[in-house]
């Protein structure tokens, strides 16, 4: 019933683990230097699979040390422990509001001044005092800061973009086609036939948004490819199976209302028909999953090879919805339909076409 529920061996303990006496309980536990441990390991996992918002006080210090956005959150105790004593009073819990208070500047006495992981303001953290402030108000003074933090610190590839797009545009005589097509917002999957590797720096100096491509795995090993990798936004896939953990990636990335690149053809294909290739089922499963529309997008050389300062058309076509690609068991047949379907438009581009299916041609 949009309610969070926190289930602790089925049992319903959500307004338990609320209660004063286990937040005093759980000052002291946290401060055990093995359970510091294995909560800093699971955490670091979550935010390295996820983007995340994770609360906490240590986070900002011990957790997450680079994390884009820190916000140190804080009340008078006063005002925290008024907050928490109607919360306990609506709960229809007997307590006084000068225990609440008593036990809140405790807790906090202890959470500032143990020795493992205390609750400090990191020296980058921007200080949020919403003592005078009721829930809208916080969460306005929090978009504000998050608006002006992400504004001062441009994502890489945003910076990479406005340097080398256009003379990679101009070096590689391109022509961008259809670039009123490009959605301004949103999640979208962006699929393009392969002709060689470049061709996400082609497609990337083409589109005005930035991309995520989903790069190999044996690129990740390389240090300086990694780094640069991982600054531009690429999604780690291992080849040769269904990776689990770059379908999540690349469906929360979606959801975020960033643009994904694939290529449903999965290997480069120089100087060859585009409709005489395999395609993989990858992007239909990613469709299915992630419910995003589709950027068609086709790259068009001569004899579908890149040649010695041969003119290149990058030719963006209209979204293909979701809902038209008939999904609906999510069976892998589907994937496969939806996939074909997709590449089909992605090579008519270019005027080439799909030869007709083995079901097609029983029909």
């Amino acid at each position: 019933d949009g309610r969070q529920v926190i289930l602790l061996n089925g049992t319903d303990v959500g307004d338990t683990i609320r209660a004063p006496e286990v937040s005093m309980a759980a000052s002291s536990v946290s401060a055990i230097a093995e359970v510091r441990q294995y909560l800093l390991n699971t955490q670091r996992d979550i935010a390295e699979r996820n983007s995340v918002i994770m609360d906490g006080r240590d986070i900002g210090t011990v957790i997450l040390p680079k994390a884009e956005v820190k916000i140190f959150l804080t009340a008078s105790p006063e005002a925290r422990a008024r907050r928490r004593y109607n919360e306990l009073i609506e709960k229809g819990r007997e307590v006084s509001y000068e225990d609440v208070y008593r036990e809140m500047v405790e807790r906090d006495k202890n959470d500032s001044t143990r020795d493992i992981a205390p609750c400090v303001q990191a020296k980058d953290a921007v200080l949020l005092d919403n003592s005078n402030l009721n829930f809208e108000g916080t969460v306005d003074a929090i978009l504000n800061i998050i608006e002006k933090k992400t504004k001062k610190h441009r994502p890489f590839y945003m910076w990479m973009h406005m340097l080398i797009a256009f003379p990679i545009r101009v070096l590689w005589r391109i022509k961008v086609i259809g670039k009123e097509n490009i959605p301004e917002n949103g999640g979208y999957i962006v699929c393009a036939n392969h002709i060689a590797a470049r061709d996400v720096f082609l497609i990337g100096a083409s589109c005005p948004r930035q991309i995520c491509f989903l790069a190999k795995a044996e690129l990740f090993r390389i240090p300086i490819v990694r780094a640069f990798l991982r600054f531009m936004g690429a999604v780690k896939i291992n080849r040769g199976g269904g990776d689990v953990a770059a379908i999540r990636k690349s469906i929360e990335l979606l959801n975020d209302g960033k643009l994904v690149a694939i290529f449903p053809q999965g290997h480069r294909n120089p100087g060859v028909n585009p409709g005489n290739t395999e395609i993989k089922s990858g992007t239909g499963l990613i469709a299915y999953r992630s419910g995003a529309d589709i950027l068609p997008v086709f790259i068009q050389t001569k004899n579908n090879k890149y040649h010695v300062f041969g003119r290149i058309k990058i030719i963006f076509g209209k979204p293909i919805k979701n809902s038209e690609l008939g999904m609906s068991s999510g069976r892998h047949s589907d994937y496969t339909t939806a996939t074909r379907r997709i590449f089909s438009e992605i090579i008519a581009l270019g005027g080439y076409e799909l030869p007709l299916a083995k079901a097609d041609k029983e029909i």
